[in-house]
C-alpha cells in the first residue's frame, strides 16, 4: 500500500504570487510571481546552484565570444603570407592548424560549460515547478463543492497540466535563455566597436530592435490563436473523459456513433485552430529570417568596403560573418523566448484563475479544533439556498441526542442530503446555527469538524486503486489486520479472501470493476475504519438488493450504538428501529416521531410508506409470475 504524499512548504517568507494575465503583458510581474521559488529562502543548496550557474553564464559567454576570433585568426594565417592580428600567443601566428584546433576546443569548451550550467539550473526550475503545481493542487481541494460541482473533472486537469507545462517554460526560457542572450548581445556590441566602428553597432542594433519589435507584434497575434487552440484542445478532452467515464451509459443507448462524431466536432475545431497556429508560426519564422539578413549583409558589405580600403583583412570578413551568424542563434533565441513565455503565460492563466478562487468556506481568523464529548447535533432554525431565487431549507430545527439515531425522509428533492453537506460545510447555512456538543461547527477547524465524522454516501466513488488501498483511505495508519476487521463488520471480507488477488484486486476506474453492492460495502468499511464518533449515512444501502440490505443494515445497527448518527434515507424500511424520523418536505420538517407514531398520524409519512409497500408487492408479484412463467418453460421444454 503506498505511503502518503509529503506535504511541500511554500517558499517561506514569500507573499502570495500575484496573478497576471497574458492580455496584460505582464512578463515582469510573472517573473516577479516565480522569484520566490527560484530563490527559495529555506533552500541553500538551490541558492548555491544558481550562484555557480551564473559564475558558469558568464564563463560560456566570454569563451563564446573568442569563437570567432579563432575562426578569424585561422582564416588569417591560411592567406599567402597571411599572419593573424592581435592573437594573443605569438607562437600560434602563421600555424593554421593549431589556430583550427583551437577553434574546435573553444567551441567544444563552450558547449560544455552551457551544458554544465543547465544542468546546475535544473533542480531549481523543477523545484520551482514542483512547489507552484503542488500549490494549485492543494488550492483544487481547499475549493468548494459548488466550485468544483461547477467545474469539469477533464478540463481541471487540463488546466492544471497545461499550467505545469507553461511554468516549466517561462522559468527556463527566462533563466536560461533569456539572461544569457541580453549577455551575449552586450559582449558582440562591444566586440563590434571595438573592432570595427559605430557603423557596425548602429547597423547590427537596428536589426536587433526591428527583430524584437516584429516578434512581439506577431506574438500578440498569435496569442489569441493559441488560447483559441487551448480552448478548443480542453473541450476535446472534456468530451472524452465525459464519454469514456460513461462507457456503459454509451452501450446502453448504442450511441458510440453520436459520441465519436460529439468528440470529432470538437477536434475539428482544434485542428482548425492548430493550422492557424503552425500557419501563423511560418509567418513569423520568416519574418524573422528576413530582418536577420538584411542585418547582416549591410555588415557584410561594410567589411568588404573595409578590405578593398585596406583597413580590415579576408579574417574579419570571417568574424563578422562569425559574430552575426553567431548572434543568429541567440537572437532567435530571444524571439522563442518571447514567444514561449507569452504561450506559457497563456497557458497558465486559467491556473492562475483557479489560484484567485477564494475558497467559499473557510476557517475563521483563531478556529479552534471541535472537541466531541457526547457527539450531540443540533439544528437551530437552519435556513439554506443554493440560488437565492429557491430555498431548500426553511428555518428547520432538530437535535440528534447523543449516541441516538435520527433518520431524515421525505420526498426526492425536498433537501434531505443537504442537511448532511451542512454538517460537513461544505456549504454554509444563509441564516441558523448548526452546533455539535454546543460548538458551533462555523467557529470551528473543518480538519476537526470533518475527523469526528464518518460518512457513508448514497454514490460511492473509489479510487482507481486497490480494495485494500480504499478502505485503507478511512485512517492511513491502519494495520492490515484493522482493515480485514473493517471489511468483515461490512460484509466484505468473505468476497475479498475469494479474489485471486485479494485485497491487492484493483477496483478500476471509479470502482467500475465492483458491482453497486461491492462499492457500497467498501465505503462502510472504510468509514468503520475511520472509527468516527458520529455517522452520516446518505442512502447508505440504496445500492443493494434486498437480502444483501439486511446483512448491511444489521452491520450499520452495530456499529452505531454507542454514536450519533443521522440516517438520510429513501427507503423507509431502513428507518424504521430509529429513535426518531423527521419528515421533510418542501424544506421544512412536517412530522416527527417514531415509525409507528408516523403511522399512526395518517400523514405525510403515512402516505410514503404505503406507496413504497404498494411497490415492492407489485415487485414481488411480477418477480414471482416470471419465475412461475420460467416454470413452465421448463416444464414444456422437458
Amino acid at each position: 500500500m503506498n505511503a502518503p504524499v509529503a506535504k511541500m512548504a511554500a517558499p517561506q517568507g514569500a507573499a502570495k504570487p500575484p496573478r497576471v494575465s497574458a492580455d496584460k503583458g505582464a512578463l515582469w510581474s510573472t517573473l516577479r510571481a516565480l522569484w520566490p521559488y527560484l530563490w527559495p529562502a529555506d533552500r541553500g543548496d538551490l541558492k548555491l546552484r544558481i550562484l555557480w550557474a551564473v559564475w558558469l553564464l558568464i564563463l560560456a559567454k566570454l569563451v563564446t565570444i573568442v569563437v570567432p576570433f579563432t575562426f578569424k585568426w585561422a582564416t588569417d594565417a591560411l592567406l599567402p603570407n597571411g599572419q593573424p592580428r592581435d592573437i594573443p600567443w605569438e607562437w600560434l601566428a602563421g600555424a593554421p592548424v593549431a589556430l583550427t584546433i583551437l577553434y574546435g576546443v573553444m567551441r567544444t569548451l563552450m558547449a560544455m560549460l552551457t551544458q554544465l550550467r543547465d544542468a546546475l539550473f535544473a533542480s531549481v526550475a523543477m523545484n520551482a515547478v514542483r512547489r507552484l503545481a503542488l500549490e494549485t493542487f492543494e488550492h483544487m481541494h481547499r475549493l468548494s463543492l459548488r466550485f468544483h460541482l461547477e467545474r469539469k473533472t477533464g478540463g481541471l486537469t487540463r488546466v492544471l497540466e497545461r499550467g505545469r507545462t507553461g511554468i516549466e517554460t517561462i522559468v527556463r526560457m527566462a533563466m536560461l535563455t533569456a539572461v544569457p542572450t541580453v549577455v551575449e548581445f552586450a559582449l558582440i556590441l562591444g566586440v563590434l566597436l571595438y573592432e570595427f566602428d559605430w557603423r557596425y553597432v548602429a547597423v547590427t542594433s537596428l536589426m536587433i530592435v526591428a527583430y524584437m519589435w516584429f516578434t512581439t507584434v506577431a506574438t500578440n497575434w498569435r496569442i489569441g490563436i493559441r488560447r483559441s487552440m487551448n480552448d478548443s484542445d480542453t473541450d476535446a478532452n472534456v468530451k472524452a473523459v465525459d464519454s469514456l467515464l460513461n462507457f456503459e451509459t454509451v452501450k446502453y443507448f448504442g450511441a458510440e456513433q453520436r459520441e465519436t462524431q460529439r468528440y470529432d466536432r470538437s477536434m475539428e475545431k482544434f485542428e482548425r485552430a492548430s493550422v492557424k497556429a503552425y500557419t501563423s508560426l511560418a509567418f513569423l519564422n520568416a519574418g524573422q529570417a528576413f530582418i536577420f539578413t538584411v542585418g547582416l549583409t549591410l555588415c557584410m558589405v561594410l567589411v568588404v568596403e573595409g578590405i578593398r580600403e585596406g583597413r580590415h583583412s579576408i579574417g574579419d570578413f570571417v568574424l563578422v560573418n562569425a559574430m552575426l551568424i553567431q548572434l543568429y542563434q541567440p537572437l532567435n533565441f530571444m524571439g522563442m523566448v518571447y514567444r514561449e513565455i507569452k504561450q506559457g503565460v497563456t497557458d497558465i492563466e486559467q491556473m492562475f484563475t483557479i489560484l484567485d478562487q477564494s475558497p467559499e468556506i473557510a476557517d475563521k481568523p483563531g478556529a479552534k479544533p471541535l472537541i466531541v464529548n457526547q457527539g450531540e447535533i443540533r439544528f437551530e432554525d437552519v435556513h439554506f439556498h443554493y440560488v437565492p431565487e429557491r430555498e431548500i431549507l426553511k428555518g428547520i430545527s432538530f437535535e440528534v441526542p447523543a449516541g441516538k439515531t435520527v433518520a431524515i425522509v421525505g420526498p426526492s428533492g425536498a433537501g434531505k442530503s443537504t442537511v448532511s453537506r451542512l454538517i460537513y460545510r461544505f456549504y454554509e447555512p444563509s441564516s441558523g446555527r448548526i452546533l455539535i456538543d454546543g460548538q458551533n461547527i462555523a467557529d470551528v477547524t473543518q480538519a476537526s469538524l470533518r475527523a469526528a465524522i464518518g460518512m457513508v454516501p448514497q454514490d460511492t466513488v473509489l479510487f482507481n486503486d486497490t480494495i485494500g488501498y480504499n478502505i485503507r483511505y478511512g485512517r492511513w495508519d491502519a494495520s492490515p489486520d484493522e482493515i480485514e476487521e473493517a471489511a468483515r463488520l461490512a460484509q466484505i471480507d468473505g468476497f475479498v479472501r475469494s479474489l485471486p488477488e485479494g485485497y491487492d484486486t484493483s477496483v478500476g476506474e471509479r470502482g467500475l470493476k465492483l458491482s453497486g453492492g461491492e462499492k457500497q460495502r467498501v465505503a462502510i468499511a472504510r468509514t468503520i475504519l475511520k472509527n468516527p464518533p458520529i455517522l452520516l449515512l446518505d442512502e447508505a444501502t440504496s445500492a443493494l438488493d434486498s437480502f444483501t440490505e439486511k446483512e448491511i443494515q444489521d452491520a450499520l445497527e452495530k456499529i452505531s450504538r454507542g454514536r450519533t448518527t443521522l440516517v438520510i434515507a429513501h427507503r423507509l424500511s431502513t428507518v424504521i428501529n430509529a429513535d426518531e424520523i423527521l419528515v421533510i418536505d418542501r424544506g421544512i420538517i412536517v412530522e416527527r416521531g417514531r415509525h409507528d407514531q408516523l403511522l399512526a398520524q395518517d400523514g405525510v409519512y403515512a402516505a410514503l410508506w404505503n406507496r413504497q409497500r404498494e411497490a415492492d408487492e407489485a415487485r414481488e408479484t411480477l418477480k414471482r409470475a416470471r419465475e412461475a412463467e420460467g416454470d413452465s418453460v421448463r416444464v414444456t421444454l422437458a
